[in-house]
C-alpha cells in the first residue's frame, strides 16, 4: 500500500472563501470565521482572534507517513491491524484525550473501550473534572453563550482570564455586545474579576478582588452566608485578604442585577479544595436565584472538550475517568483517571487520541506510558507519538475534516473544513480499527462476533 509523505500534485491556488467556519482552538469555538483559502494553506482568516490567526493560519499538511509502526512508516491497514493485537491482548487498556477531535470520532473511541473493557478518560480529568464532580453533588444553573451575551448586565470571572485564554469572550459573548435589553452594551454591565494576580482581564473589568492563593472555597462559602442575609466570621478578611464590607458591597452589586452570570476557570479547579471550590461557586449561583435571575459556567479551554464529556456521559453516564472492566460503568476519579492510573503503573496498552500527554502528565506517569504500547492519532508528531508503538497521523478537524463539536456552553455546532487533507479522520481511523477489534474478539471467543 503507498504512504503519503505529502501532498502529491500540485492544488489550485484559486481563492475560496469559506464562510462561517467554525474555530477549534479554544472553548469558545467561535462559528463566525471567514477563512480565505489558496490551496492548502488558509491565508486569511476574518474574525477570528489571535489565537484563532495562529490555528489556522500556521496549519499546514504534514509531511508525515500514513502511520509509524514502532518508528518505522507503515500503510493505514497495516496500523490498524497492530493496534487492534494490542488492544484485543492487553488486560487493563485505556483510552485518554478526545478533547482535540470530533463527536463523531469521540463515540467510535468509547464503543472500541467498550468492547476491550477498558477504561475511557478525558483530559476534562486535568482541568474540568472537579467541575464535573461539583456538577453531581450540586447541581448547575445554566444558560447558553447567548443568553448571557443578551442578558447579562452583572458577571463575575473568578480564577480565570479570558483576555489572554479566550480572547474574543469579551467581544463576542459577554462584556461588549449591545443587545435589546443591553442597548449600551458595556456601559450597561459591571464586571467584577476574582483571581490571585492582576491579569490583562483586570483591566477589562470595574471590580477587581486579588485574593489569596487557595482560599477560593472560603470566600464563595462567605459570599453564600451574604446573599443569604448572615454575617461572616470576621476570620475570612485574614483568609482571603478581602474585606467583609468590599464582599458586602460585591454581593449587593449581584442582588441588584437584572441577569448576573459567573464565569469560572481552572483557578478554582485546579487549586486546593478543587471539586469543593467548584461546588461552592455552584452554590453561590444557585442561592442567588432566591434574589435574582444567575447562572454559572465553566470557561473550558480546548475545542471540543466539552463535546468529549457530553459523548462519554451520554454514552456511560459519567464524563470522564469512567471503568468498563466489568462490562458496565463505575465512576471513581483518582482510582480510574489516566494520570493517576499510569503514576501507578497499572494500566498496561493505552489510546492517546488527539492529545499529548507526554508534554504535560508528571514524570511517574510518563515513565509508565514509556514502558507500554501505546497508539496514537495525532495530526502532528507529539512527544507522545514519538514513543508509540503505532502513531496514525490523521487530518485536523475543523480544518481538514467536517462534524461536530460543542461550544463551552454545551452548543453542538457543525465544522466546515477549508480543504481536504491526504490522511485518514479520527473518524475513519478509528471507525476501521473499531470494525477490527471485532473481528480479532470473535476470532477469540469462537467465531462468536461481539
Amino acid at each position: 500500500m503507498s504512504i503519503a509523505t505529502a501532498v502529491t500534485s500540485a492544488p489550485s491556488l484559486e481563492l475560496k472563501i469559506v464562510e462561517d467556519a467554525t474555530c477549534t482552538f479554544c472553548g469558545c469555538v467561535c462559528d463566525d470565521i471567514d477563512l480565505h483559502v489558496k490551496g492548502n494553506r488558509i491565508v486569511e482568516a476574518k474574525q477570528a482572534c489571535v489565537l484563532g490567526k495562529a490555528w489556522f493560519l500556521n496549519h499546514h499538511i504534514e509531511n508525515e507517513p500514513d502511520a509509524r509502526i514502532d518508528g518505522q512508516p507503515a500503510s493505514y491497514e497495516q496500523a490498524i491491524e497492530r493496534a487492534a493485537d494490542i488492544l484485543t491482548n492487553a488486560k487493563y487498556p485505556i483510552t485518554y484525550g478526545l478533547s482535540d477531535t470530533t463527536s463523531e470520532a469521540q463515540r467510535v473511541a468509547v464503543a472500541i473501550t467498550d468492547w476491550i473493557g477498558g477504561m475511557i478518560d478525558t483530559t476534562t480529568s486535568v482541568c474540568h473534572g472537579p467541575t464535573g464532580m461539583a456538577f453531581q453533588g450540586v447541581g448547575e444553573v445554566t444558560s447558553t453563550l447567548g443568553e448571557i451575551r443578551n442578558r447579562a448586565d452583572y458577571i463575575l470571572f473568578w480564577g480565570g482570564n479570558p483576555a489572554e485564554s479566550h480572547p474574543r469572550h469579551f467581544m463576542k459573548y459577554s462584556l461588549m455586545p449591545k443587545s435589546e435589553e443591553l442597548p449600551n452594551g458595556r456601559k450597561d454591565r459591571t464586571a467584577v474579576l476574582i483571581d490571585v494576580r492582576k491579569t490583562k482581564s483586570a483591566k477589562a473589568c470595574d471590580i477587581f478582588l486579588q485574593i489569596k492563593p487557595r482560599s477560593d472555597f472560603e470566600l464563595a462559602w462567605a459570599m453564600r452566608l451574604l446573599a443569604k442575609g448572615l454575617d461572616p466570621d470576621p476570620s475570612v478578611e485574614t483568609k482571603t485578604g478581602i474585606s467583609i464590607k468590599t464582599l458586602r458591597e460585591v454581593v449587593e452589586g449581584m442582588i441588584q442585577a437584572s441577569y448576573g452570570a459567573i464565569l469560572f476557570g481552572m483557578g478554582v479547579t485546579m487549586t486546593r479544595g478543587k471539586h469543593f471550590n467548584a461546588g461552592a461557586v455552584l452554590a453561590l449561583a444557585r442561592d442567588m436565584n432566591k434574589h435574582t435571575r444567575w447562572v454559572a459556567k465553566p470557561m473550558r479551554g480546548h475545542g471540543n472538550v466539552t463535546g468529549a464529556d457530553q459523548v462519554v456521559t451520554w454514552s456511560t453516564g459519567y464524563p470522564f475517568g469512567v471503568n468498563l472492566c466489568r462490562g458496565y460503568p463505575r465512576f471513581n476519579p483518582g482510582e480510574f483517571t489516566t494520570s493517576d492510573l499510569l503514576a501507578r503503573g497499572e494500566a498496561d496498552a493505552a489510546m492517546i487520541i488527539a492529545s499529548d500527554p507526554m508534554s504535560n502528565f508528571n514524570q511517574p506517569a510518563r515513565d509508565h506510558l514509556k514502558s507500554i504500547p501505546v497508539i496514537t492519532l495525532d495530526p502532528k508528531m507529539s512527544e507522545t507519538a514519538r514513543i508509540a508503538a503505532v502513531a496514525f497521523t490523521t487530518a485536523t478537524y475543523g480544518i481538514n475534516v467536517a462534524g461536530t463539536v460543542y461550544r463551552m456552553d454545551d452548543v453542538p455546532l457543525p465544522l466546515r473544513p477549508a480543504f481536504e487533507s491526504p490522511y485518514w479522520s479520527d473518524f475513519k481511523v478509528l471507525k476501521t480499527l473499531e470494525k477490527r477489534v471485532r473481528e480479532k474478539l470473535a476470532e477469540k471467543r469462537g467465531g462468536v462476533m461481539v
